[in-house]
Order: structure tokens, then sequence, then C-alpha cells
């Protein structure tokens, strides 16, 4: 068996072999139109293993601009077809001059996966949060709750709600593991372009002129059906205890049902407790687990 770098002359065997086993993984980098996407460069190092003519094993990691701020990067894909903690190794050696710099790396391991953590722990990964998906049938009875004559609702306007947007998301989220680098307006920019964005479901709640919560459901699709995926959903602290995120949970799933959606979904991580409650009371269902297991690099 040999390593090789993903080069545009074997391009076309590791987005194969994506194809063959995002099932299988963690596929939130996998979707076609994230392969589609995929550009060979420092951003994106990607490395198979060989056996023969034939890709038995692939890691490639996303070290985006968003990543690299955070000191981090996260796999797109680490798997091999053969239980073979040295073939796991190799990858990872074969990555490190690309990790050079950063505090860490991550990988999302679904639950139902019981070989691949018992392998990558004993390189030096190590479990350092676990998350749940949530789903929800849009067709549930939903009573929307008043909202306070002070505080209006309105769809996000692109070129004017850039700033607003990434205010409330980094004020809400600066103390929830995973997502503490803040988000910047460029990126908000960026989201709105992509295929997966939908108008109606880009919400900001103002107090005046201040914005004071914000929630966003994009197109996705789970077991071949579509379905809306919400998040981020996000208070501002003073502005929290209030019932305003139950109050943009539920337009968000009103709107999702209005846009002709069956089913909608949210990840919370598991030390939320209240955030993982509400869900529960507001009908939604647990449908998956997740772990992130992270390397440090230092």
């Amino acid at each position: 068996m040999r390593v090789d770098a993903v080069s545009k002359a074997n391009q076309e065997a590791f987005f194969t072999y994506c194809r063959a086993h995002r099932n299988e993984v963690d596929d939130s980098y996998l979707y076609e139109e994230d392969l589609a996407d995929f550009v060979l460069g420092e951003d994106n190092p990607t490395y198979l293993v060989m056996e023969k003519d034939a890709v038995v094993a692939a890691a490639s990691l996303v070290i985006d601009d968003y990543h690299r701020r955070g000191r981090r990067a996260r796999f797109r894909i680490f798997h091999s077809e053969k239980a073979d903690q040295g073939i796991y190794q190799e990858l990872l050696d074969a990555l490190r001059p690309s990790i050079a710099g950063l505090d860490y790396i991550f990988v999302f391991v679904p639950e139902e996966d019981l070989q691949t953590p018992k392998i990558i722990k004993h390189l030096g990964f190590f479990i350092e949060r676990s998350s749940y998906m949530l789903i929800r049938d849009t067709s549930k009875q939903l009573v929307m709750p008043e909202l306070p004559e002070s505080l209006k609702l309105q769809m996000f306007r692109p070129g004017m709600d850039e700033s607003h947007y990434v205010t409330v998301r980094n004020r809400g989220f600066e103390n929830l593991l995973g997502s503490q680098t803040p988000l910047l307006e460029e990126q908000v920019s960026k989201m709105i372009k992509d295929q997966d964005h939908l108008p109606e479901g880009m919400l900001l709640l103002f107090d005046g002129d201040q914005a004071v919560g914000i929630v966003r459901g994009t197109d996705d699709e789970y077991e071949g059906q579509p379905i809306v995926c919400i998040g981020p959903l996000a208070i501002i602290p003073e502005y929290q205890g209030r019932g305003l995120g139950r109050y943009l949970l539920r337009t968000i799933v009103k709107s999702a049902a209005e846009m002709g959606y069956k089913r909608v979904y949210l990840s919370v991580n598991a030390e939320n407790d209240g955030a993982k409650a509400l869900y529960l009371k507001e009908g939604f269902t647990q449908e998956e687990a997740i772990h992130c297991y992270r390397f440090n690099c230092k």
C-alpha cells in the first residue's frame, strides 16, 4: 500500500470513494455540491491510501478561513475500508505538514460507528463534545406565541443586515463549544449565494434598530427527502429568557411548512440541556447522535 496526495490525476477517484462511503460517516462536506466546489490546495489537503490501483482509505481536511481563524481544521472525511490503525496513522502523518501551526483538528463520528473510535483513540483523538440531531414533522400542531409590541420580525436584507446578523450570532454563540470563532460579514454574504439558501428562511428579530435574535433555515436532504436544516438560532444574552427563542423556532417551522417542507431538523450540543429540553417540548425527537473527536496538534 502507498499514500498518494490527491491531484488532478486522481481527484475523481477521491470523489468516487467519498460517494461510496458518505453514508457511513458524517457527510456534512460530502454532498454533491461540496464535491463540485472542491478545490485542490492548502485549504483542502487530501490523501488517498492505494492498494494496487484501488483506493482503500482517504483523509481530507477543511482548513478554510473560518477554521483557520480558530486555529483548527475539520475532517471532510477520515475513513478506511480496512479496520487498520496503521492506515489511519499513515494518513495522519501525511497531513502533519498541513496542520503545523494549528491547535487541533477534529472529526465527527456517528454514534453507530463503533469501529472508528476504537482506532483513532489509539492515535490520540479524544471526545471533545457530542451533539444530537433532532427532527420535527411540520404538520404537527403549532401555536404562535404573541410577540411584544416593541419587537418586529423581518426577512434578511442583503447589503443591509450582514452586520446585524453576525453581531447576534457571535454574541449568542460566544460560549458555545465548537462555535466560538466569530462569523464575519463576508461569510454571510457568501452564505446567501449558496445553493441551500432560502430567502424566506433567514429572519432577524429587531427591537427598534437593534437586532436581538436570528434564525436561519436552509434547504437540505435527509433519507432521500427534502428537509429544512435550522441553524443558527440565537438571541443576544440580555434578551434571553423571554420566550423569544421559542418564537423564532416556531416561526421557522411554520415558514418551512409554508414552503412545502414536511420536516425540519436541527443539531444541539449534548451539554446544552436547556436548548435540548426546549426542542423536545416543541415536538422534536432525537434521531441521531454524533461525537466530535479532537486531536491536539501540539
